[in-house]
């Protein structure tokens, strides 16, 4: 896929490995080792950190050098982005300071006064601030639709269009977008194709794989996992993309810092596994959910009842098995009320605006992560007020259903809904732990 428009781009300084690998490791493999595990004898098993501004050069105008200046490029911002381009079989990614950093820069790397995106409804509040207040004002113009219907993305596309950008799963609503389907709209009209995939990381879902052509990731999420460093990643196997968005980056100064890379470098070994885990608990505990009569509906694209579920199965189906990720959300019986008593009575998981991390979070998305949303768009995306977001964590899922157990109790007190009976885990949520 081409650039949206031809511009004038010095050569960038890239990371020793800028072509496609052809993977044959698995993915635990690939993101413990790379794809070309180093067997050098002394070096550091755990990495290094090139804290460094600038780096020496021989003379004045002499040989390039593989680093000048960090804003533009460092040693260990380069090893995260070689092992985030392996992960996803592609080339070297473009890190960033934090998500949104990396969005701005793809928006600015192939957007121009006059253009139109096309936004999922239902996305990161984040994003939707960045299109209504920031983009507008340069007279970038956007259409929201709900990317779960093909049909009216194609309809939202103008003459003017030059990107679409979704997000699946969709942050809270975790409703799910066929790629392939909208890759298929796309690309016969020259239209670039970005999907958030920070939910799922590459480990359940490679959208480049599917017809996208530009993966957005917040690696501070689940990549980095532990909540220690803020980034942002963009994928893509197109190299005039990838020298784009390495000179905007060198433009604003948006790179990433060698101690966060460290740190997401850190996080992305064990990123499979984590993924697993939290897609495990966040099964059962979506299933003690659906059972429990204090709640009146559960979004968890894992379970039978989600709308989508076929289309879960296929897309979400790795090597390893089918897995949907750790983040689901649900409403409480009792509306708002009963959803703020509950989210500040909850002990073991924590409120905080936050996912993919390895403790449990909870999130009132309508005044946290979307805060910035108008309340119209925020219902009319299914983002009601009531909405309850669970990041699901890494402790024992029983534990979490205890905390849950109590934290329903104290909102059905606090807003005198009817008595409600707790039900133990379901058969099939009691298999699902015991794997």
């Amino acid at each position: 896929m081409a650039l949206a428009h031809t511009h004038s781009t010095p050569s960038e300084t890239l990371p020793a490995t800028t072509s496609t690998p052809t993977p044959t490791l698995g993915a635990a493999t690939i993101a413990l080792h790379g794809l070309q595990p180093k067997r050098v004898t002394g070096e550091s098993l755990a990495g290094s950190i090139v804290q460094s501004t600038s780096f020496r050069q021989s003379s004045v105008g002499g040989d390039p050098v593989p680093h000048a200046y960090s804003r533009c490029s460092n040693p260990t911002v380069d090893d995260l982005e070689v092992a985030l381009g392996a992960i996803e079989n592609a080339p070297p990614a473009v890190t960033f300071g934090t998500g949104l950093a990396a969005e701005t820069a793809l928006f600015l790397s192939v957007l121009r006064a006059g253009d139109h995106v096309v936004l999922g409804d239902c996305i990161y509040g984040g994003t939707v601030r960045l299109a209504q207040q920031v983009l507008a004002n340069l007279g970038i113009t956007h259409t929201f639709a709900p990317s779960t219907d093909p049909e009216k993305i194609q309809a939202a596309i103008t003459p003017r269009t030059k990107l679409v950008f979704i997000e699946t799963p969709a942050n809270p609503t975790l409703v799910l977008t066929d790629i392939q389907a909208i890759a298929d709209i796309c690309k016969p009209r020259n239209i670039l194709l970005a999907v958030d995939n920070t939910f799922l990381t590459p480990v359940i879902l490679r959208p480049l794989d599917l017809g996208a052509d530009i993966a957005v990731y917040s690696t501070t999420k689940h990549i980095e996992g532990h909540g220690a460093a803020l980034g942002g990643a963009l994928t893509t196997r197109d190299p005039a993309l990838l020298a784009r968005f390495r000179f905007i980056r060198k433009s604003t100064g948006a790179i990433q810092s060698p101690l966060n890379a460290y740190l997401t470098l850190r996080g992305l070994r064990t990123l499979p596994l984590r993924v697993r885990e939290h897609s495990r608990h966040a099964q059962v505990i979506a299933e003690w959910l659906e059972t429990n009569p204090a709640v009146a509906r559960v979004n968890y694209p894992g379970l039978e009842s989600f709308p989508q579920a076929a289309l879960a199965r296929r897309a979400h189906a790795t090597a390893s098995g089918t897995f949907h990720g750790g983040v689901l959300s649900f409403e409480l019986l009792g509306g708002v009320p009963a959803a703020l008593a509950f989210l500040s009575a909850v002990r073991l998981c924590t409120l905080a605006e936050h996912v993919g991390s390895i403790e449990s979070i909870v999130t009132h998305s309508a005044t946290m992560t979307h805060a910035d949303v108008p309340a119209e768009q925020r219902r009319a995306a299914g983002i009601s007020d009531g909405l309850v977001r669970l990041s699901v964590g890494l402790e024992d899922p029983a534990d979490v259903i205890a905390d849950l157990t109590q934290a329903l109790a104290a909102a059905h007190a606090a807003v005198n809904t009817p008595a409600v009976e707790t039900k133990p885990l379901t058969a099939a949520a009691q298999l699902v732990a015991a794997k």
